[in-house]
C-alpha cells in the first residue's frame, strides 16, 4: 500500500517540496523558472486531487495528466507512424495518395511491384485482353439521364461529385468543389443542406438534393413549399432533383448540423434559425408510402420543368423498395433515375452503431436494386447510380460490373481539395478548412488551386479508366460486364463475377412460373411481402 501511494504521489509531492524549498532562494535568477514549472504543476495537482470527474487524475494527479494528451492525439500518432499502408480507416495510406496524386497531376506509378496480397480472399481484379483496344476518349465517358416522361434530359460524366452540404462544407469547399466541376464539365450534389450562393458563383452543374428537411423550399413549420420549390427548380445551372430517402452513414436516423456551425448565410439558404441544432427529420412530411412516393416524383418533375427526378437511398428492408418498384408498375410514374447509397459511406458524424451495423453494403444494394428493376421489365427506362467508398478507376469499374450506370465520391474529392483524413467533421475544427464554418480556417482552402485539383483528379481517373477499359478489350464503360472482373473466394479458387452473383432475366419477376424457380428464391419471397400502399410488408 505504501508502495502504491509513493508510485502515485511522488511526482506531485516532489513538486510541492521543490516549489516550498527554493521559494526562499528567490533571488537566484537561474532557480527561477524551475520555480515557477514546479509551482504551476503543484497548482495541477491540487486541481486533479480537488476535481471529480477523472478517476485517473484523482489517483495520479499531475501524471494522470499525460493519459489524456497521449490519447487526445493518438489518430495522429497512429495514421503518420503506426498504421500500415492498406490499411483501410477508413481509407488507407495507398488510396489517399493516389488521390492527392492524381489531384496535383502527378504520377501515381508504383514501383517494385504491388503490396497487395494477390492470394488473399476477397482479392479482385478486371481481366485484360490479347488484343486490347483502341485507347477512348475520356470526355465520351457519358450518361444520359431521363426517361420517357422527362423533356429535360441530362447528360452526366460517369464520375461524379457526391452529396455534400454547404454547412457541413466551408464556403471555400463548395465554390471549389463547383468550379471544379465546371472545369470537367461534371456535376455536383448540393447535398440536402439547399443551395447556397456559393453553389452558384461558378455555375457548375448542380444536382438539388432535396433532404426530409426540404431545406431552400420549405414552408415556417418544416413542410415542404411547391412555390419555392419551383423557383429554384428552374434555375439553368441546376440539372437534376434527387430525392434523398437515406444516407449511407445513418439511414432512418435523420441528420443534424450543430448550432455552432450554423452562420447567418447558412440560416438564410436553409431557411432554420441559428439558436438551435438544424435537424433533418428521419423521414419525409411529403410522403408515407411508395405510391405518393411516386406522386410526389411526378409533381417535382412538373414543377421544375421535366428536368430529371430520381431518388437516393441506403438499401434496408429489401420489400420497401420493391413495394415503390410495385408503386412504379400500379401508377405509371417512374424516376428518371436512382441512386444507391452503400452504409460505408458517409462524410458526416454518426452514430457508431448506425455507421457499423445499420444498412446494406453498397455492392450487394446496387445488385439487389438492379435485379429488382430488371425483373420487373423498368431498367432499361431507369438510370442507376451508386455512391460509396468509390475513389479510383478500378472502384468505378467494379460498380459498372454490377449494373450501375454511373458512379459519385464525397469523400475522394474531399482528398482532392486536401483532406487529411483527421476525422473531425463534426467540431468545426477540420484542419483543413474543408468541413468547418470558421472563417479563418476556412481561408486555407484556396479556391483557384482546390478547384484545379477536383478537376485534374476527375480527369486522371477517367483517363485511368480509359486505359483500363482499353487493357480489357473495351472501348467503351457501357461494355463494361460482370464477366470481365474476377474475385477470389479461397486459396485455391477465384470466380467471375457472373458466376458469383444472381442476375436476374428482363420480366422474371412478373413471370409467376419464374417466381417459383429457385434461383428467384429471395426476390420472389421479398417480391410477395412488398406493397404499393404501404412500406410495410405484406402480412400472409
Amino acid at each position: 500500500m505504501n508502495i502504491s501511494l509513493l508510485s502515485r504521489y511522488a511526482f506531485f509531492a516532489f513538486c510541492v517540496a521543490f516549489t516550498l524549498c527554493s521559494l526562499p532562494l528567490w533571488e537566484h535568477e537561474w532557480l527561477r523558472p524551475f520555480t515557477l514549472a514546479t509551482a504551476a504543476l503543484s497548482l495541477l495537482g491540487i486541481a486533479d486531487l480537488l476535481q471529480t470527474r477523472h478517476a485517473v487524475r484523482r489517483n495520479y494527479p499531475i501524471l494522470g495528466n499525460l493519459r489524456y494528451l497521449i490519447e487526445s492525439i493518438r489518430p495522429e500518432i497512429r495514421q503518420y507512424l503506426i498504421e500500415g499502408d492498406n490499411e483501410r480507416l477508413p481509407f488507407s495510406r495507398t488510396q489517399r495518395l493516389l488521390i492527392y496524386a492524381r489531384a496535383r497531376n502527378k504520377s501515381g506509378d508504383k514501383p517494385f511491384g504491388t503490396l497487395v496480397d494477390v492470394y488473399e480472399n476477397g482479392f479482385e481484379f478486371i481481366g485484360h485482353s490479347m488484343r486490347p483496344a483502341p485507347l477512348a476518349d475520356p470526355d465520351s465517358f457519358r450518361i444520359l439521364i431521363g426517361g420517357p416522361q422527362c423533356t429535360q434530359p441530362y447528360s452526366a460524366s460517369l464520375f461524379n461529385i457526391s452529396a455534400m452540404s454547404f454547412g457541413s462544407l466551408s464556403a471555400n469547399a463548395v465554390r471549389a468543389l463547383n468550379k471544379g466541376a465546371k472545369l470537367g464539365n461534371f456535376y455536383h450534389d448540393s447535398g440536402e443542406g439547399g443551395i447556397s450562393p456559393h453553389h452558384g458563383e461558378h455555375g457548375g452543374d448542380l444536382v438539388w438534393e432535396l433532404g426530409s428537411g426540404y431545406f431552400g423550399c420549405r414552408t415556417s413549420d418544416g413542410r415542404f413549399d411547391p412555390e419555392r420549390f419551383a423557383v429554384q427548380a428552374r434555375n439553368p445551372q441546376v440539372r437534376m432533383i434527387e430525392i434523398k430517402l437515406s444516407q449511407g452513414a445513418k439511414p432512418g436516423h435523420g441528420g443534424i448540423l450543430p448550432k455552432h456551425k450554423i452562420t447567418p448565410e447558412i440560416s438564410a439558404t436553409r431557411g432554420v434559425p441559428m439558436n438551435e441544432d438544424c435537424v433533418s427529420p428521419a423521414c419525409h412530411s411529403a410522403f408515407s408510402t411508395p405510391i405518393e412516393l411516386m406522386q410526389f416524383i411526378a409533381q417535382l418533375r412538373e414543377l421544375s420543368g421535366g428536368k430529371p427526378v430520381g431518388f437516393k437511398f441506403c438499401l434496408g428492408h429489401l420489400w420497401e423498395f420493391m413495394g415503390i418498384v410495385k408503386a412504379m408498375l400500379e401508377t405509371g410514374i417512374l424516376p428518371d433515375f436512382i441512386v444507391v447509397d452503400g452504409k460505408e459511406g458517409g462524410t458526416g458524424a454518426a452514430p457508431l452503431e448506425f455507421a457499423d451495423h445499420i444498412g446494406v453494403p453498397m455492392r450487394e444494394a446496387l445488385l439487389f436494386v438492379h435485379n429488382t428493376l430488371v425483373g420487373a421489365n423498368l431498367r432499361d427506362k431507369i438510370k442507376l447510380g451508386t455512391s460509396g467508398k468509390i475513389v479510383s478507376a478500378f472502384d468505378i469499374l467494379s460498380v459498372l460490373a454490377i449494373g450501375a450506370d454511373w458512379a459519385n465520391s464525397a469523400r475522394g474529392f474531399m482528398f482532392a481539395l486536401g483532406c487529411i483524413q483527421s476525422q473531425s467533421c463534426h467540431t468545426n475544427k477540420c484542419p483543413t478548412g474543408i468541413a468547418t464554418q470558421d472563417p479563418l480556417r476556412q481561408r486555407a482552402v484556396v479556391v483557384e488551386d482546390k478547384a484545379q485539383q477536383v478537376y485534374n483528379f476527375h480527369r486522371n481517373t477517367l483517363r485511368t479508366l480509359a486505359e483500363m477499359l482499353a487493357a480489357a478489350g473495351l472501348e467503351h464503360p457501357s461494355q463494361v460486364d460482370a464477366k470481365h472482373l474476377v474475385r477470389r473466394i479461397s486459396a485455391t479458387e477465384i470466380k467471375l463475377f457472373s458466376q458469383q452473383h444472381v442476375f436476374l432475366k428482363p420480366g422474371e419477376l412478373l413471370d409467376s412460373e419464374a417466381r417459383g424457380k429457385g434461383k428467384l428464391h429471395l426476390h420472389a419471397r421479398m417480391w410477395k411481402m412488398a406493397r404499393a400502399d404501404s412500406f410495410g410488408a405484406m402480412v400472409d
